[in-house]
Protein backbone atom coordinates (compact mmCIF):
# COMPACT_ATOMS: atom_id res chain seq x y z
CA UNK A 1 0.00 0.00 0.00
CA UNK A 2 1.13 3.63 -1.07
CA UNK A 3 1.46 4.20 2.96
CA UNK A 4 4.16 1.49 3.60
CA UNK A 5 6.39 3.21 1.45
CA UNK A 6 10.10 3.24 2.08
CA UNK A 7 11.47 6.79 0.98
CA UNK A 8 15.11 8.07 1.22
CA UNK A 9 15.63 11.33 1.95
CA UNK A 10 18.92 12.55 0.54
CA UNK A 11 20.08 16.29 1.93
CA UNK A 12 23.08 17.54 3.60
CA UNK A 13 20.97 19.59 6.32
CA UNK A 14 19.90 17.97 8.99
CA UNK A 15 17.27 20.22 9.71
CA UNK A 16 15.56 19.52 6.21
CA UNK A 17 16.13 15.95 6.67
CA UNK A 18 14.28 15.95 10.04
CA UNK A 19 11.22 18.31 8.86
CA UNK A 20 10.92 16.46 5.53
CA UNK A 21 11.17 13.14 8.06
CA UNK A 22 8.09 14.35 9.92
CA UNK A 23 5.57 14.92 7.59
CA UNK A 24 6.51 11.73 5.62
CA UNK A 25 6.10 9.80 9.13
CA UNK A 26 2.89 11.21 9.98
CA UNK A 27 1.71 10.08 6.19
CA UNK A 28 2.90 6.64 7.47
CA UNK A 29 5.82 6.09 4.93
CA UNK A 30 9.24 4.63 6.56
CA UNK A 31 12.00 7.01 6.49
CA UNK A 32 15.46 6.17 5.65
CA UNK A 33 18.54 9.51 5.70
CA UNK A 34 21.48 9.77 4.20
CA UNK A 35 23.44 13.23 4.28
CA UNK A 36 25.73 12.80 1.38
CA UNK A 37 25.60 11.45 -2.49
CA UNK A 38 27.99 8.62 -1.56
CA UNK A 39 25.76 7.36 1.33
CA UNK A 40 22.83 7.76 -0.80
CA UNK A 41 24.25 5.55 -3.01
CA UNK A 42 25.58 2.84 -1.07
CA UNK A 43 21.59 2.51 0.53
CA UNK A 44 19.73 2.51 -2.49
CA UNK A 45 22.60 -0.59 -3.82
CA UNK A 46 21.59 -2.70 -0.65
CA UNK A 47 17.75 -1.40 -0.18
CA UNK A 48 14.95 -0.96 -1.98
CA UNK A 49 13.24 2.00 -1.99
CA UNK A 50 9.82 3.43 -3.36
CA UNK A 51 10.90 6.58 -3.70
CA UNK A 52 13.83 9.00 -3.38
CA UNK A 53 14.07 12.84 -2.28
CA UNK A 54 16.89 13.69 -3.74
CA UNK A 55 18.60 17.27 -2.76
CA UNK A 56 21.09 18.50 -5.75
CA UNK A 57 23.27 20.23 -4.01
CA UNK A 58 25.29 17.41 -1.78
CA UNK A 59 28.96 17.39 -0.46
CA UNK A 60 31.10 14.67 -2.73
CA UNK A 61 28.99 13.45 -5.13
CA UNK A 62 26.00 16.17 -6.21
CA UNK A 63 22.71 15.10 -6.78
CA UNK A 64 22.58 14.93 -10.53
CA UNK A 65 25.60 12.55 -10.72
CA UNK A 66 23.80 10.32 -8.05
CA UNK A 67 20.75 10.21 -9.86
CA UNK A 68 22.90 9.35 -13.26
CA UNK A 69 24.12 6.75 -11.65
CA UNK A 70 21.19 5.21 -9.90
CA UNK A 71 19.59 5.15 -13.37
CA UNK A 72 21.92 2.82 -14.30
CA UNK A 73 20.88 -0.13 -12.24
CA UNK A 74 17.35 1.22 -11.10
CA UNK A 75 13.57 2.72 -11.77
CA UNK A 76 13.09 4.48 -8.95
CA UNK A 77 11.20 7.58 -8.88
CA UNK A 78 13.09 10.82 -7.73
CA UNK A 79 11.96 14.23 -6.62
CA UNK A 80 15.01 16.58 -6.84
CA UNK A 81 15.17 19.44 -4.14
CA UNK A 82 17.05 22.33 -5.52
CA UNK A 83 17.37 26.16 -4.88
CA UNK A 84 14.88 28.62 -6.50
CA UNK A 85 17.14 29.86 -9.21
CA UNK A 86 18.68 26.83 -10.05
CA UNK A 87 16.89 25.99 -13.26
CA UNK A 88 19.93 25.09 -15.15
CA UNK A 89 20.36 22.10 -12.31
CA UNK A 90 16.58 21.76 -12.67
CA UNK A 91 17.09 20.85 -16.47
CA UNK A 92 20.13 18.76 -15.66
CA UNK A 93 18.28 16.52 -13.33
CA UNK A 94 15.74 15.83 -15.65
CA UNK A 95 18.42 14.62 -18.18
CA UNK A 96 19.73 12.47 -15.65
CA UNK A 97 16.41 10.59 -14.76
CA UNK A 98 14.91 12.72 -12.38
CA UNK A 99 10.80 12.39 -12.32
CA UNK A 100 9.95 15.76 -10.51
CA UNK A 101 11.07 18.36 -8.72
CA UNK A 102 10.55 20.45 -5.96
CA UNK A 103 12.04 24.21 -5.09
CA UNK A 104 13.62 25.19 -1.76
CA UNK A 105 12.01 27.09 0.34
CA UNK A 106 9.43 24.41 0.07
CA UNK A 107 5.78 23.90 1.32
CA UNK A 108 5.81 20.31 3.37
CA UNK A 109 2.38 20.06 1.72
CA UNK A 110 3.45 20.47 -1.80
CA UNK A 111 6.12 17.89 -1.10
CA UNK A 112 3.42 15.07 0.17
CA UNK A 113 1.14 15.88 -2.35
CA UNK A 114 4.22 15.66 -5.44
CA UNK A 115 5.17 12.16 -3.18
CA UNK A 116 1.65 10.53 -2.88
CA UNK A 117 1.19 11.68 -6.65
CA UNK A 118 4.07 9.80 -7.62
CA UNK A 119 3.72 6.60 -5.19
CA UNK A 120 -0.21 6.22 -6.56
CA UNK A 121 1.35 6.11 -10.23
CA UNK A 122 4.02 3.37 -9.63
CA UNK A 123 1.13 1.48 -7.81
CA UNK A 124 -1.72 1.64 -10.05
CA UNK A 125 1.25 0.21 -12.35
CA UNK A 126 3.15 -2.14 -10.48
CA UNK A 127 4.09 -5.49 -12.67
CA UNK A 128 1.39 -8.29 -11.72
CA UNK A 129 1.86 -11.89 -12.47
CA UNK A 130 1.31 -13.11 -16.40
CA UNK A 131 -1.83 -14.67 -14.74
CA UNK A 132 -3.25 -11.77 -13.99
CA UNK A 133 -2.30 -9.31 -17.26
CA UNK A 134 -5.32 -8.09 -18.90
CA UNK A 135 -5.72 -7.08 -22.49
CA UNK A 136 -5.23 -3.24 -22.22
CA UNK A 137 -1.42 -4.40 -23.90
CA UNK A 138 -0.86 -1.71 -26.96
CA UNK A 139 1.09 -3.40 -29.64
CA UNK A 140 3.31 -2.43 -32.80
CA UNK A 141 6.00 -4.22 -34.59
CA UNK A 142 8.77 -3.09 -32.80
CA UNK A 143 6.97 -2.09 -29.24
CA UNK A 144 5.00 -3.41 -27.14
CA UNK A 145 3.42 -1.94 -24.11
CA UNK A 146 1.65 -4.19 -21.42
CA UNK A 147 -0.16 -1.23 -19.73
CA UNK A 148 -1.35 -3.23 -16.52
CA UNK A 149 1.95 -4.75 -16.08
CA UNK A 150 3.93 -1.88 -16.35
CA UNK A 151 6.24 -3.31 -18.92
CA UNK A 152 7.75 -2.19 -21.76
CA UNK A 153 9.31 -4.40 -24.29
CA UNK A 154 11.36 -2.50 -27.43
CA UNK A 155 12.99 -5.43 -30.22
CA UNK A 156 11.94 -8.02 -27.86
CA UNK A 157 13.94 -6.86 -25.00
CA UNK A 158 12.70 -5.46 -21.73
CA UNK A 159 12.96 -1.68 -21.47
CA UNK A 160 13.64 -0.35 -17.83
CA UNK A 161 11.58 2.95 -17.64
CA UNK A 162 10.91 5.57 -14.90
CA UNK A 163 7.11 5.69 -13.92
CA UNK A 164 6.97 9.44 -16.03
CA UNK A 165 9.30 7.40 -18.92
CA UNK A 166 6.61 5.13 -18.77
CA UNK A 167 3.96 7.42 -18.50
CA UNK A 168 4.68 9.58 -21.27
CA UNK A 169 5.48 6.83 -23.87
CA UNK A 170 1.62 5.02 -23.06
CA UNK A 171 -0.06 8.40 -23.10
CA UNK A 172 1.74 9.31 -27.06
CA UNK A 173 1.39 5.38 -27.89
CA UNK A 174 -2.53 5.78 -26.90
CA UNK A 175 -2.72 8.00 -29.96
CA UNK A 176 -0.19 6.68 -32.45
CA UNK A 177 0.19 9.76 -35.35
CA UNK A 178 -1.65 12.63 -33.23
CA UNK A 179 0.75 15.19 -32.40
CA UNK A 180 1.18 16.26 -29.14
CA UNK A 181 2.51 19.82 -27.94
CA UNK A 182 4.61 19.89 -25.53
CA UNK A 183 2.23 22.20 -23.32
CA UNK A 184 -0.28 19.30 -24.02
CA UNK A 185 2.14 17.08 -22.47
CA UNK A 186 2.76 18.76 -19.69
CA UNK A 187 -0.85 19.19 -18.78
CA UNK A 188 -2.04 15.36 -19.34
CA UNK A 189 0.89 13.56 -18.60
CA UNK A 190 2.31 15.89 -15.78
CA UNK A 191 -0.97 16.89 -14.63
CA UNK A 192 -0.90 19.60 -12.05
CA UNK A 193 1.04 18.01 -9.85
CA UNK A 194 4.08 19.86 -11.68
CA UNK A 195 4.56 23.34 -12.76
CA UNK A 196 8.08 23.56 -14.97
CA UNK A 197 9.25 24.37 -18.53
CA UNK A 198 8.67 22.90 -21.44
CA UNK A 199 12.32 21.97 -21.63
CA UNK A 200 10.79 19.34 -19.22
CA UNK A 201 8.85 17.51 -21.94
CA UNK A 202 12.30 17.72 -24.35
CA UNK A 203 14.74 16.60 -21.91
CA UNK A 204 11.99 13.11 -20.75
CA UNK A 205 11.41 12.34 -24.79
CA UNK A 206 15.41 12.19 -25.25
CA UNK A 207 16.06 9.60 -22.35
CA UNK A 208 12.95 7.65 -23.59
CA UNK A 209 14.67 7.65 -27.28
CA UNK A 210 18.07 6.74 -25.71
CA UNK A 211 16.83 3.58 -23.68
CA UNK A 212 14.64 2.45 -26.85
CA UNK A 213 17.35 3.14 -28.65
CA UNK A 214 19.42 0.94 -27.08
CA UNK A 215 17.59 -2.47 -27.93
CA UNK A 216 15.70 -1.20 -30.74
CA UNK A 217 16.47 1.65 -33.41
CA UNK A 218 13.43 1.11 -34.82
CA UNK A 219 11.24 1.67 -31.68
CA UNK A 220 13.01 4.51 -30.74
CA UNK A 221 12.28 6.11 -34.27
CA UNK A 222 8.85 5.98 -33.49
CA UNK A 223 9.17 8.74 -31.21
CA UNK A 224 9.12 11.55 -33.63
CA UNK A 225 9.82 15.38 -33.59
CA UNK A 226 7.45 17.46 -35.60
CA UNK A 227 8.99 20.65 -35.69
CA UNK A 228 7.15 23.96 -34.13
CA UNK A 229 4.46 22.16 -32.64
CA UNK A 230 5.58 19.05 -30.51
CA UNK A 231 5.76 14.78 -30.48
CA UNK A 232 4.15 12.31 -31.45
CA UNK A 233 4.67 8.47 -31.95
CA UNK A 234 4.52 7.16 -35.64
CA UNK A 235 3.56 4.02 -36.74
CA UNK A 236 5.78 1.98 -39.42
CA UNK A 237 4.02 1.79 -42.88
Amino acid sequence: MEAQANILIVDDEERIRRLLRMYLEKEGYMISEAQDGESALQLASVQEFDLILLDVMLPGIDGIEVCSRLRQVKSTPVIMLTAKGEENNRVHGFEAGADDYVVKPFSPREVIYRVKAILRRSSATAYLTKDNVTSNDIVFPNLVIEHDAHRVTAGGHEVALTPKEYELLHYLASSPDKVFSREDLLKDVWNYEFFGDLRTVDTHVKRLREKLNKVSSDAAAMITTVWGVGYKLEVPR
